[in-house]
């Protein structure tokens, strides 16, 4: 067989497609078959490409976060903590109601429902969310140490806190909630951040 024969396909290309059906459908949703024929190529050439559907889904998620939730990266690239949790949140409401892409968070919403089967699909979408709460907090841990927050700030609560809310933005958004909607959100939720610098 011509197994090394080049792939006669973009490889960002079907991922975009690819993307599109997972994000649309979740996980537990999409066939093969959807993937196919969203993505162009057949079966054999997915299989060989990607493995199989966990792995492409794998590839998937890689392919979204320089994407589409590429505006994570570029929130902690923030050199002050209060901008890097407002960043992250206002992008949230935005990157979840544009136009061009499907509603809502794909790590949020991929892996809600999954059978036996699907088990590993839903187990990377919480490790990854959980592998941001860390982020967050460690984020939050050096800031309380750099003085950016009170002495007594905990920053594991904050962390989860303002992740409940990015969370909730995505799910508000795949249920109908506006870009204005949202943002009014993100300001309400951005009171609770604490006042006063580190005391001393």
């Amino acid at each position: 067989m011509a197994g090394g024969r080049p792939r006669a396909f973009d490889v960002d290309e079907v991922l975009d497609r690819a993307l599109e059906v997972f994000w649309r459908q979740g996980y537990e949703g999409t066939g093969i078959s959807d993937l196919t024929r969203a993505m162009g190529i057949n079966p054999p050439s997915l299989y060989g490409a990607f493995g199989n559907k966990e792995g492409l889904f794998k590839r998937v998620l890689d392919h979204y976060a320089d994407g589409p939730a590429r505006y994570i990266r570029e929130a902690f690239a923030e050199p002050d903590a209060r901008r890097v949790v407002e960043r992250l949140l206002h992008g949230a409401a935005d990157a979840t109601t544009r136009p061009d892409c499907p509603p809502g968070c794909l790590t949020v919403q991929g892996g809600l429902a999954a059978s036996a089967g699907s088990e590993a699909a839903r187990d990377e979408l919480t490790a990854r969310r959980a592998a941001g709460e860390v982020a967050l907090r460690l984020r939050l841990e050096k800031a309380r140490a750099d003085g950016e927050l009170p002495a007594d700030a905990d920053p594991a609560d904050l962390a989860r806190y303002f992740i409940t809310v990015y969370q909730g933005v995505a799910v508000q958004s795949a249920g109908g909630a506006t870009r204005e909607e949202l943002h009014r959100v993100v300001d309400l939720a951005m009171g609770a951040w604490p006042a006063g610098p580190a005391a001393g």
